[in-house]
């Protein structure tokens, strides 16, 4: 690989994309393909965070509408982060990368608690940081915590994985029109309400000038394309 354009990226992967073929769980050969990205970066220098989303084990719409507190269910989503970001974990170091989950609150005897300083210290020790249980705090999404956490590390670039190749004009499933960009402003998302991030984890970034890029995760070379400063997907920025 030649000269990364990023030296510190947090990425953003769903816990959709971990399932795979599959309709719920971790799809054991998604996590080795994602963890084998994750090994090339780290060999080029690169220095990776990651916040997985939980909405493979757990979606917590079904269990409000249930009459489940919005506060328990936000929790239990939290606890679903934690148990990607162990699996994920786990697979990195099968591939002989060192990687640590830090959990946004105490869960002794399975994973660190977050610190912002610790994270850095491992990122600087070319270790992968796995930042599970979101903000730690009911009402924000994983999106949210992670353009808190790269902004807190002073990440280069946060990547959005998602299972499409970028931001479109509407639905790319349901309308074979739909534009795909290749650029946009954080105001431009907010304004025309494109489906990336919610409007709290966007507007993070855009406060903080935190360069965002959206991509296909499973699209084989895509995150080392644009980590390497190519276009890949769809960049938002100032």
């Amino acid at each position: 690989m030649d000269t990364p354009a990023y030296r510190r990226v947090l990425l953003k992967l769903s816990g959709e994309a971990l399932m795979g073929r599959s309709d719920f769980g971790i799809d054991p050969n998604t996590l080795a393909f994602v963890a084998g990205e994750i090994k090339a970066l780290v060999a080029a220098g690169v220095e990776i965070a990651l916040v997985i989303g939980g909405g493979n084990i757990f979606r917590g719409a079904g269990l409000t509408a249930s009459g489940i507190h919005k506060v328990t269910a936000d929790h239990i989503g939290m606890l679903a982060t934690a148990m990607n970001a162990l699996a994920m974990q786990d697979m990195l170091k099968r591939l002989n990368v060192p990687a640590h989950v830090l959990s946004a609150f105490a869960i002794e005897g399975v994973c660190e608690t977050y610190q912002w300083w610790q994270a850095v210290h491992y990122l600087e020790q070319g270790r992968v940081v796995l930042f599970a249980a979101g903000t730690g705090n009911p009402f924000f999404t994983t999106d949210s915590a992670a353009s808190l956490r790269a902004i807190e590390i002073s990440a280069d670039l946060l990547i959005k994985a998602t299972k499409v190749d970028g931001v479109y004009s509407a639905d790319p499933m349901n309308n074979p029109n739909a534009e795909r960009f290749t650029a946009l402003s954080y105001d431009e998302t907010l304004q025309r309400r494109l489906q990336v991030m919610d409007s709290t984890a966007v507007v993070l970034c855009r406060d903080h000038q935190m360069p965002l890029r959206v991509l296909d995760m499973l699209k084989p070379q895509a995150l080392r394309r644009a980590i390497m400063g190519e276009d890949e997907g769809t960049l938002i920025h100032s």
